[in-house]
Order: C-alpha cells, then structure tokens, then sequence
C-alpha cells in the first residue's frame, strides 16, 4: 500500500477520513485515523476563525501526524433578491412552527469571501500539513503561498475538466468524487457535470492527469479500496463509513439513520444548502421538492435552514435533519477508528 501519496504525506497509509463539515470531523475521529496511519481531515467549510484555531489545537494535542483541513472555495457572492429570500423565508416558516422555533427576523450577513479569507489565515499560521478545496479552485497565490511552507495542496474534481484545470493551477493531488459519495457535490461547473459514477469516473482522470488521484464516492471496504486502485487511484476517501465511528460527532440520531437506510435510500437535493448534496430521504427533502423557487443559492439557503436543522437534532426528529450519506449504506457498520483501520488494511492485503 505504500506509494508517492503515503511518501508524500508521510502516512502508512493511502486512507484518507473525508473531510465532513458540520461538526462530524471531532479532533478525536482526526487523530485517531491519523494515528492509525491514515489521514485525518477537518471539515473546516463552515468554521470561524477561532474554531478552527481550538481545534487544530486539540488535533495536535491528540497526535504528532500529518493531518489535513478542508475549505470552501467561494466562487461568487451567492445573489438574491428580496422577493426571493422572503419567498424562501415564507416556505420555511411551517417547518419552524412544526419545531416551535420562535419567529425572528432571519438575516443573511456572513461575508463568505472574508470568511474564507480568515479561514486560509489560520491554515498558513497552524502550518497545517495537508489543505484540501472544495467548490472550486484556490488563487493561483494561495496554492504558491502554502506549497511554499511546505503545505500538501488538494483539489477535488467531479469531471475531467474540472481535474485538468486543477492540475494546471499547481495542486499536489487531486479528489476524484463519483456521484455514489455522501453530502455535497465538490462540482464547480455545470452541476449536471459532477454526476459521474466512481467506476467510470476514475480511470478517466487518471489517464487524463499526471497527478496522483483519490478516489472517493462509494467505498466502504477493502473491496472498493482494490477497486479504485485497480481503476488508477493512488488513495480512498471514505466519508460515510468513518461517519459511524464512535469517535464521529455525528448525532445518535443520524448515526441510526445510517446504520438503518439502504442506498436506494439516498436521494440528490438542494432543499437544505441551495447546492446538490446527497443524504437520506426524510420528510422535509421531500416536501421542498416542489419548491424549486423557495430554495436560495449555496451558501444562503444553508444559513436559513440552520436553524431548523439545529433544533430537530434537539429533538430527535430526523425528518427536518440533513442527513448526508453515499450510497454504499448497507456496508456501515457501528465500529471504532481503530476496528475500521485494522479491517481495511488486513483485508485489503488479504485481497
């Protein structure tokens, strides 16, 4: 299993934990993965500054292994217009009557081109080992300014063109994400375009790139492991079967769905984000499928809906909860870092 990606990073292992944003990447589920000889990454997209500042904190009070963060890649300012957030206010309102959420006055202020900007400050102060992007592709200054104190630079791609305009702004590696993976499409062209599947995703950006591809989307054991490295990848990313783990801050609630679902299960939406994420279908996605014109962009409708969110996780009621997950569900198991680590790489040396 050992490679330029383990070279590289400096890891045993080419297994990379997915970065998912939303408090489910604990500095626990980091290092332990880290530990373990894998790479541990921290889904930073929705933190401020001084989160990720404590939490990088705790990660290396937990481990002295190269660990990752991942960010958002704000394209644009996200527009609307006021007829269209009070229209999306509006539809939301029977949610938050249905949850008791007290009615106030929803604003939309965050300055996500500064935050990001905040967030990219404590990366190169931290001296983190290994960044990764999603949504889009860094300046070509940001990529030269962490290359240059010896920071890993990851991009993720949907598609071969969005892999061959990564590896031309200087990237280190690149994420390959096929359509079966879990939460948000990492697409930022045409969002039909980042619908490909891992088996017919994956050998063409490997033959189209020079750079060393991870393959992500589906893989939950040592089988889909031998597969994408049979396919051309030089690493995995797994999202949805670290998200099981004991040391994952996921919700217990959320943690059953999975362990519950099937992947004809998951379904593509925007109802919570404003951008096509997959999860498990529930009450709410369904119920805001119709309202196509009710749903702002990424990242506004994500800030509306927070609330809702936050308040159904207090009451366990996992029909308003976004619950991202790729379609190899039946596969998830309850398990440690640890259990999950020893299974993957015994069996895959088995394979």
């Amino acid at each position: 299993m050992q490679n330029e990606v383990t070279e590289r990073l400096g890891i045993s292992y080419p297994i990379f934990q997915a970065p998912m944003a939303g408090g489910i990447t604990t500095p626990a589920l980091i290092s332990e993965t880290s530990n373990c000889g894998g790479l541990g990454n921290l889904g930073a997209g929705y933190m401020l500054p001084e989160e990720m500042n404590e939490t990088i904190k705790s990660i290396r009070a937990l481990t002295d292994k190269p660990f990752g963060v991942n960010l958002f890649v704000p394209n644009h300012q996200a527009s609307y217009t006021e007829e269209g957030f009070a229209h999306a206010v509006n539809v939301l309102k029977k949610y938050q009557d249905d949850l008791g959420i007290e009615e106030g006055n929803p604003q939309i202020n965050q300055d996500y081109q500064a935050l990001y900007g905040q967030q990219l400050e404590v990366v190169l102060n931290k001296r983190v080992p290994v960044c990764s992007f999603t949504f889009g592709i860094p300046d070509e200054s940001v990529i030269k300014e962490l290359k240059t104190q010896g920071t890993i630079v990851i991009g993720t791609a949907t598609n071969v063109n969005e892999a061959l305009e990564l590896e031309a702004s200087g990237v280190d590696m690149i994420v390959a994400q096929g359509s079966e993976a879990g939460g948000h499409r990492g697409t930022f062209h045409e969002e039909s375009s980042g619908l490909i599947g891992s088996m017919a995703l994956i050998p063409q950006i490997a033959d189209a790139v020079k750079l060393p591809v991870i393959a992500a989307g589906g893989i939950m054991d040592a089988r889909g492991m031998a597969a994408a490295f049979i396919l051309g990848a030089k690493g995995v990313q797994l999202g949805t079967a670290f998200l099981t783990c004991k040391e994952s801050g996921a919700h217990s609630i959320y943690k059953e769905a999975i362990l519950n679902s099937t992947g004809e299960q998951t379904t593509l939406t925007k109802a919570f984000s404003g951008k096509l994420a997959r999860g498990i279908s529930n009450d709410f996605i369904k119920e805001m499928e119709g309202q196509s014109t009710g749903i702002l962009p990424f990242p506004l409708q994500n800030d509306l809906t927070g609330p809702i969110r936050k308040q159904a996780a207090k009451l366990n009621n996992r029909e308003y909860m976004s619950l991202w997950a790729g379609q190899g569900l039946r596969l998830a198991t309850e398990t440690t870092v640890k259990e999950l680590m020893d299974r993957l790489t015994k069996e895959y040396l088995e394979l």
